[in-house]
């Protein structure tokens, strides 16, 4: 199959994320003697600079972590809501929805304790090590990508009219910035480095008790101080009214990052590893569960029509089940009797209705807004928010608007992270002013009904779209991999992954890497997406215009809405592998939307 790049191999080190700035400086950390999880922290600091349209330090980001000869496990950097963000102080405000701009949307920041809990506990380096990578770009500049202008121009009204201190950043001399302009966040870099002074004050030459104080800082220093004045402030959000929001100091002060076991599938010789149902990352392991025991042929009508109709029963789970407000009953959504019985509702023609199950015999609850725009209320049929008024991510055209951001590191010992910052995007809040980074917006993805697993509650966390991959054969990590895109992000995911498994099989094996990454993708959106305003378009299909043209009138034959997108318009994959039985690394990322790279050696 042809390629757009090599898959890269080698035995010293593989980097793939979504900025070629970012895998260049986790590559330098690795041939500074860090290992895989000091590259990953220098990573993400480089990405919440350079990408500031898909990530921030006030987002949140989820790993998932194999260190050599170890369990896998999951560190979570999703952030809850606040002990007075409840679905009843919401609806009081006369709101029916969590908007999807400003303080109202915040939830606890996780990415920097969680980042910090990685560095801690399986780095090797000082946290002035991996920042001065994150600094420089903030102080100096970076080449701006062509996305970061053109998102700031969509707010840019909002921008000058109510959030200045955005502006001060991001429209300097009153312009956006231009592709390849050199950008910079002169307050993000002082930032960076208080933390860093502070810490080494408080921790003195000890490598761990500096990466704590930093925590410290972050949690009860200036830093919280500033988001909690932050959140305070009348704030125009996606309602066209001002809101106050409800982060404060001890919602900052007591909360952590933490680790917890993956969920896991065993699936043809594979144990692949997700999040729990906090995230929505078992409805890739639900979409493997659906496949029958014989599938169709790599690529036809048959196979896209079986994933995307597996799709929607998986996401249908996903909405009356997965969240962190209830038990989420993941034993039975993954058992071999309820998706024998899931898998028969699978037809020749395209459904278009949202049809949860009942795995233990339990009824499934769906919001009122769920069940409304899947009876053809409002939100039905609709395209995506633009760009700011939620996760940038795919329009219903299949034109990327941006995503969010990955990032996968393996070094030559055989450790493997793959990560997904989001949240904290430029456009989701004004930018505090002291620290040069916005709040986040994750609790947009919460329900205000009450009683449902992904209800808005006090200390719980909102269900998370952000879902990193890693893979084990014969109980040892062997590939972890990701991309951004939002509620897409687990169908491209399991595309990308069956290309891997199964896609040459006729020639006796799966694509290497880049080949998975490169061929035509598609999505569906036949669910109420998680983003505000919780848009759905039932019987979609969205291609590439890549895709066989005989294929594409099948799924038109079988009653799929399809619409044909740009040719490398679906998924930003990245991808690294390690081979146990030789030690040869290898590593690609996805050519869409000219950003993303792979390097290593």
């Amino acid at each position: 199959m042809f390629t757009t790049r090599p898959t890269l191999r080698g035995t010293f080190g593989m980097v793939s994320s979504t900025h070629w700035l970012a895998s260049q400086c986790a590559m330098a950390v690795l041939e500074d003697g860090g290992n895989a999880y000091d590259a990953a922290v220098a990573a993400g600091f480089v990405l919440h600079v350079v990408e500031p349209h898909l990530n921030g330090p006030a987002g949140e980001v989820p790993l998932l972590l194999a260190p050599a000869g170890g369990p896998v496990r999951v560190l979570c950097g999703q952030g809850p809501a606040p002990a007075g963000a409840s679905a009843a102080h919401y609806r009081s405000l006369g709101l029916g929805l969590v908007p999807g701009t400003g303080p109202l949307a915040a939830a606890v920041p996780g990415a920097f304790d969680a980042w910090m809990l990685l560095l801690r506990d399986y780095g090797t380096k000082s946290l002035r090590e991996v920042l001065r990578y994150a600094v420089g770009y903030a102080e100096d500049g970076h080449p701006a990508v062509e996305r970061v202008g053109q998102t700031v121009e969509t707010v840019r009204a909002l921008f000058e009219e109510e959030w200045p201190s955005s502006a001060a950043v991001y429209l300097p001399g009153g312009r956006a910035p231009a592709e390849g302009e050199l950008l910079r966040n002169p307050a993000l870099a002082a930032t960076w480095r208080r933390v860093t002074d502070e810490a080494e004050a408080a921790g003195g030459g000890d490598r761990e008790r500096q990466i704590d104080a930093a925590r410290a800082v972050w949690r009860e220093g200036f830093v919280a101080e500033a988001l909690v004045r932050q959140a305070a402030r009348p704030t125009m959000d996606t309602t066209g009214v001002r809101h106050t929001g409800t982060l404060t100091a001890a919602d900052l002060a007591g909360w952590s990052a933490t680790y917890e076991a993956p969920v896991t599938y065993d699936w043809n010789g594979w144990t692949l590893c997700k999040a729990g149902g906090w995230s929505q990352g078992p409805a890739f392991l639900q979409q493997l569960a659906l496949l029958p025991p014989r599938l169709p042929a790599y690529g036809s009508a048959d196979w896209i029509h079986l994933l995307v109709e597996g799709c929607k029963l998986a996401m249908a789970d996903r909405e009356a089940w997965y969240g962190d407000a209830a038990d989420v009953p993941l034993d039975a959504l993954l058992s071999a009797s309820y998706n024998a019985a899931r898998r028969t509702l699978v037809g020749d023609r395209a459904s278009t209705e949202l049809r949860p199950g009942s795995p233990g015999g339990r009824t499934p609850v769906l919001s009122a807004h769920a069940l409304a725009v899947a009876a053809g209320g409002p939100g039905a049929e609709a395209a995506h928010p633009a760009a700011g008024a939620g996760e940038p991510t795919v329009a219903g055209n299949g034109a990327t608007r941006g995503d969010t951001c990955h990032l996968d590191v393996v070094d030559r010992w055989g450790n493997m992270v793959a990560a997904t910052p989001s949240g904290g995007w430029l456009q989701s809040n004004p930018v505090v002013p002291e620290l040069g980074f916005p709040l986040g917006t994750r609790l947009q993805m919460t329900w205000l009904d009450e009683g449902l697993a992904n209800t808005l509650t006090p200390g719980r966390r909102p269900r998370t779209t952000l879902s990193p991959s890693l893979a084990l054969r014969d109980g040892q990590a062997v590939l972890a991999f990701g991309t951004p895109g939002g509620d897409q992000q687990d169908q491209w995911q399991l595309h990308f992954f069956l290309a891997v498994a199964l896609g040459g099989r006729t020639a006796g094996g799966g694509y290497d890497l880049q080949a998975a990454i490169d061929a035509p993708n598609w999505h569906n959106d036949s669910f109420p997406g998680s983003f505000h305003p919780r848009a759905m378009r039932p019987g979609s299909v969205t291609v590439e215009s890549r895709a066989d043209v005989a294929v594409v009138a099948e799924l038109r034959r079988r009653g799929h809405h399809v619409t044909v997108g740009g040719p490398w318009s679906e998924g930003r994959l990245c991808a690294v592998a390690r081979d146990p039985r030789t030690g040869v690394l290898s590593a690609a990322a996805n050519p869409r939307g000219m950003q993303g790279y792979a390097v290593g050696r």
